[in-house]
């Protein structure tokens, strides 16, 4: 890790790499950019995207003002899409950046990365942000990292209808981009942990069965995201948005040191037999029906359901709505101490 860490940053690298603990840290490895945090420090979208001040700022306000265990840099799945070149719309202060072109709609004779990615679109942005939070928190808290994984990347440099076609009529040209795409998350990962990530978060939300089945993952998409799970020497976290509950135990496989996880997997007790020593559970407390439209009573009951049921981290469920409540926040803390008081 570069450093002795803190008791706080400790737990968090500990609880993802299987020790045991006495406390179960709150942390987020998705993104955690809310309005009222926004507000609050006059670090706004989409300012903060493009700003490696701004970007620090309102990532260590999750923790100075939360209470999350844990900073979260960028607050989107856009930046290597854009690096590699899509065009993206940078979103207001409560819409999140998205891809609006598809530069491999046609796909190209030869695959060309950057002889470096560490000078290319906002890159730079997120690196200098990364080494900003190890600045203000001193090396207290957890510096958390995260990009689009490589199938979601594909899609993005493909187009996602297009690319989910090509899974079922041109596999050939799915496999050639996720070569280039996988081989661009490993030297992103890579330039995180150098720049002091201390743990990286790969979220690929178009490996979700809801959108390519399971049979799908494990004979097309899983060796590449496992080519990138293997090669990441940092604490490494898989997230995919959605019920995976049908590829649980192939994630587990895929080289990661743990899973965040939605909701809509309820069974956390199955799902840690599913996953075994092989990867640690981060979650799942729901972002839309709890943490956005809910009360703090509702998260307090969710997150006691979680802790009970064993959840490694106690987090959202994915990434935050912009709109959700700080208060609604704090409880996830609240009940996580009334649990240990």
């Amino acid at each position: 890790m570069g450093d002795v860490m803190s008791s706080r940053k400790k737990t968090l690298v500990d609880a993802i790499l299987g020790e045991q603990l006495e406390r179960v840290p709150v942390a987020s490895v998705t993104q955690t950019g809310i309005v009222e945090l926004m507000e609050i420090t006059g670090a706004e979208w989409p300012a903060a995207h493009s700003d490696p001040a701004l970007m620090a700022d309102l990532s260590y306000s999750a923790y100075s003002l939360i209470g999350f265990e844990s900073v979260r840099v960028p607050f989107c799945v856009t930046v290597l899409a854009e690096a590699l070149g899509c065009d993206v719309e940078m979103g207001t202060i409560s819409k999140q950046p998205a891809v609006v072109s598809h530069p491999y709609a046609t796909l190209p004779d030869t695959f060309e990365l950057p002889v470096s990615l560490s000078g290319v679109g906002r890159i730079p942005v997120v690196l200098e942000a990364v080494r900003k939070l190890r600045e203000l928190t001193k090396g207290d808290v957890a510096v958390v990292a995260g990009f689009e994984g490589p199938v979601t990347l594909a899609a993005d440099l493909v187009g996602t209808e297009r690319f989910m076609i090509w899974t079922l009529k041109h596999p050939e040209r799915v496999e050639r981009v996720l070569e280039h795409t996988t081989a661009a998350c490993q030297d992103y990962a890579a330039l995180l942990g150098a720049a002091g990530a201390d743990v990286i978060c790969v979220a690929d939300p178009v490996a979700s069965p809801e959108l390519l089945s399971p049979t799908m993952f494990q004979s097309m998409l899983q060796p590449y995201i496992t080519d990138l799970g293997d090669s990441i020497d940092t604490p490494s976290v898989l997230h995919i948005c959605g019920n995976v509950n049908r590829i649980l135990g192939s994630m587990a496989q895929c080289g990661f040191d743990a899973l965040s996880i939605e909701e809509k997997v309820r069974d956390i007790e199955e799902a840690q037999w599913v996953t075994g020593d092989r990867a640690r559970l981060i979650g799942n407390i729901s972002c839309a029906f709890t943490l956005l439209d809910g009360t703090p009573d509702k998260v307090r009951e969710e997150a006691l359901y979680c802790l009970r049921s064993g959840i490694d981290v106690l987090a959202p469920g994915c990434g935050l709505a912009p709109a959700t409540p700080i208060a609604n926040c704090r409880a996830l803390i609240k009940a996580r101490d009334e649990l240990y008081e």
